[in-house]
Order: C-alpha cells, then sequence, then structure tokens
C-alpha cells in the first residue's frame, strides 16, 4: 500500500471538506540487535533460529540480561516490538535448565491470553515442551479439563479475575504450581491504572503472600505500552524494584498518522458531523480500496452500528469481507472471527478495545480510531496494530465533539511530542 497516495486521494474526493487536519509521518526504522551475556540453551536457540527470531533486538537482549541477573523486568517499548519473546525466551530457558519450574502468564483479557497460547505453543511444542504443559485456564476452559490442567501445565496462563475468584482462594489445589513457580508475567501492565490497576496491584500482593506460603519468591516480568513512568509503575503495581528497558531495537515501516476533524453542520452550536458516520466513511474507502483495516469503537453497540452503516455503503461483493469483533461473543465465535481476519478472509473488524492489545490478527495497513481513547498511551497501542511489517502504514484519529478530541485536533504536537501519560495507581486507598 502506497499510503501518502491514498491520503492523496481521500482529499481528492467530493465529499472532502478538509477533515484532514494534521499529518504526521513517522520515518522507517532499522532493526538494532545485540548479543546476551550468556549464550541460550543450544535447544531454544536452534529453535529460535528454525523459526527465524534470532539474533535478538537491542531491548530484547536487554531485558533478557536483567532477568538471568536475576532483576524484575518491565519492557515498555512499542506494538509489534517484540516484547512477548522477552518472557517467552525467559521461561523456556528456566525450564530447559530446571525441569520442575513453572510459570504463571496473567493477561487483561481472553482474547489475548488464547492468542499468546497459540504463540508459545508455536515456539516451544512439542520440541521443548509437551502440548498439555502449556495451558489457559479462564472462564471458558472446561469444567472437565481443569483438573488435569492443575496437575500438568507449567506455563498457566490466566487473567487478573480468574486469579483473583478462582486459583488464590484455592491455592490448595494448585500447591504443585505455587511450589515451582519462577516467573510470573504481567502483560500490558500499562492496562492496569486507576481504580483497576489499584485492584490489581492488591491481587498480586496476595499472589505473593500465598508464593510466600509455599516457599518461593517469583521473578517477575511485566510488558507495557510507552508510559512515561514505566518503572515506577511497576515497582507500585507488584510492590518490589524494578529495571526498565525502553529502548526500541526492533525495525519497521513508514507511518502516517492522520488526524482527521469532522466538518461543523451546525455553525451556531458548533456541532460536528458524527465521528461514526465518519469513520463508517473511512472504513468504506479503505476497504474498497483493498486495504485490510481495523476499526476502533468505544462501546459494544458503535462496534456493531459501524458495521452495519458500512455493510450499506459496501459493495455486494465486499460487504462479506468485514465483520464486528467485541466481547459478548461465544468464544467459538470470537476464535473464527481472528482466524478468518488472520487468515485474509476478511479484510477488515470493527472492534473495541479488546483488539487494541497485542493479539496476532496479522499485518494490517490501516488503523482508524473514532475518538481519542483517553491516553496517549493507548492511542499509540491502537493506532500501532497497524504496521506491524516493513511496509507503509496509515493511521487515522477521529475527533469527537468534546474539548479534549477539538484540543488534540488545534494542537498535535502535544500528542506527537512524545509526551507520554503516566500510569498511576493507589493500592494504599482505603475504599479499595
Amino acid at each position: 500500500m502506497d499510503a501518502a497516495a491514498f491520503l492523496h486521494y481521500l482529499v481528492t474526493l467530493p465529499d472532502y471538506r478538509q477533515q484532514m487536519v494534521h499529518t504526521e509521518h513517522i520515518p522507517a526504522q532499522d532493526a538494532v540487535f545485540a548479543q546476551l551475556d550468556k549464550p541460550l540453551h543450544s535447544v531454544l536457540e536452534a529453535r529460535l533460529k528454525s523459526l527465524g527470531i534470532w539474533p535478538l533486538y537491542r531491548h530484547q537482549s536487554e531485558a533478557l540480561n536483567a532477568i538471568f541477573a536475576g532483576k524484575n523486568v518491565i519492557v515498555a517499548t512499542p506494538s509489534a516490538s517484540g516484547k512477548t519473546l522477552c518472557y517467552h525466551v525467559a521461561t523456556l530457558e528456566g525450564m530447559l535448565v530446571d525441569r520442575d519450574s513453572r510459570a504463571v502468564y496473567i493477561f487483561p483479557t481472553k482474547a489475548l491470553a488464547q492468542d499468546q497460547l497459540r504463540g508459545l505453543k508455536e515456539i516451544a511444542c512439542p520440541e521443548l515442551l509437551s502440548e498439555g504443559a502449556v495451558a489457559s485456564f479462564d472462564g471458558d476452559t472446561p469444567r472437565v479439563d481443569r483438573a488435569g490442567i492443575k496437575k500438568r501445565a507449567r506455563v498457566l496462563l490466566t487473567n487478573p479475575d480468574m486469579l483473583h475468584l478462582g486459583i488464590l482462594p484455592n491455592h490448595q489445589s494448585w500447591s504443585r504450581l505455587f511450589r515451582q513457580l519462577k516467573y510470573v508475567v504481567i502483560d500490558e501492565a500499562h492496562v492496569y491504572r486507576g481504580v483497576f490497576g489499584s485492584h490489581m496491584a492488591n491481587v498480586v500482593r496476595r499472589l505473593r503472600r500465598v508464593c510466600a506460603l509455599y516457599g518461593t519468591s517469583p521473578q517477575f516480568i511485566c510488558c507495557s505500552a510507552t508510559i512515561a513512568n514505566a518503572k515506577e509503575h511497576a515497582e507500585n503495581l507488584v510492590g518490589l524494584p524494578f529495571e526498565a528497558v525502553t529502548q526500541d531495537g526492533s525495525p519497521h515501516g513508514e507511518k502516517y498518522f492522520a488526524f482527521w476533524n469532522p466538518p461543523i453542520i451546525d455553525e451556531t452550536k458548533s456541532s460536528r458531523r458524527s465521528s461514526n458516520t465518519e469513520a463508517t466513511s473511512l472504513f468504506s474507502q479503505l476497504i474498497e480500496n483493498n486495504i485490510r483495516s481495523l476499526v476502533f469503537a468505544r462501546t459494544r453497540k458503535l462496534t456493531e452500528l459501524i458495521y452495519v452503516y458500512t455493510r450499506e455503503q459496501l459493495a455486494s461483493n465486499l460487504w462479506y469481507r468485514i465483520s464486528p469483533y467485541r466481547a459478548g461473543y461465544l468464544p467459538e465465535e470470537r476464535r473464527r472471527i481472528e482466524r478468518q481476519f488472520l487468515d485474509g478472509e476478511l479484510l477488515g473488524l470493527v472492534a473495541t478495545t479488546a483488539l487494541e492489545l497485542g493479539i496476532d490478527i496479522g499485518d494490517l495497513e490501516a488503523t482508524v480510531l473514532t475518538g481519542y481513547p483517553g491516553s496517549i498511551a493507548s492511542a499509540w497501542q491502537q493506532a500501532g496494530r497497524s504496521g506491524r511489517s516493513a511496509g507503509s502504514s496509515l493511521s487515522f484519529l477521529i475527533a469527537q465533539d468534546n474539548p479534549l478530541d477539538q484540543y488534540l485536533m488545534r494542537k498535535p504536537d502535544f500528542f506527537f511530542a512524545k509526551n507520554f501519560d503516566s500510569a498511576l495507581i493507589n493500592p494504599d486507598n482505603p475504599y479499595i
């Protein structure tokens, strides 16, 4: 895709009304590699080479060196920079050295846990770990499988709710896991902010107390989108000292990030056209130009509405190539949509923030953000879903008719000056 050519095409359309108020060009970046202080287990290194994910980028090597030195680490680099490999490699190396060691991965959504389960199995099974040694444990896990997971799982993938309500209160039945727990991974740590993050911090402290009961003190590995206070946030979340890795060494193609302000439709009230209407129009143009796209909407209802409106605008040979994606669908339906999008059967999705996180849905060429998501970290996380390959990519931020969105439309330098926001929590709040 020629991103610059598509932007030029948009401004030549008959119904264009000067909506594109700013376009930021982000140049491509080459990879920066680095070596580990000590070599990996030969079997693991051979496996990584066979998958084409060797050598390691600079931030991956820096993180692994710190982990192998016994430190708690937070990796805070942009989307698609390979943060996941940091904890996968650390976990697998630990298990090759100590055949009894175990790990817990905590993800904020079930969809992300399922995606990372697939990714880990691709690396580890069956060469390094058996299929049964890697398992997810959440509300979708069939009850008939749960006893076997407790016995066999060496890497357990779960979410905060299941950890809090299902695992920690029943720690006696998980004693095998807790007695050998070496690593705890908290992925997408920037999500845990505010009241939710403060609750999560107390759940993590409870997890540490249960581990101490069984005589273990696991290392913590956190991954986050780029935030201003990565080290401070990880230490507040877990309650232990951390080392932060923030210098990205991964390659990426050029990106165009356009700020799109809906036109005014009532001068006296200064009201603007709906951001949902603008998202529908942009999404239709992207699909008609065969550009793999993802539209983010703020609510489940808006996800369905943008999908329906776009479907009505598309020709009959294209409408079946788009789909909504949101919480509330059955697990089988969500897995089917993810698979169809990854395989290219679907060309576009309209989703809630369920797809903001690092789910592998293939190489996207464009993302559309319907309204500012509330934080700079989340905005870049959503925009970063496109441009995961070396080609050029596009992102659009469509402003809503509120003061914060309109401020960004007038002052785009505030957003692009890399003034990343901080993730703030207060686990000692007495009401929490």
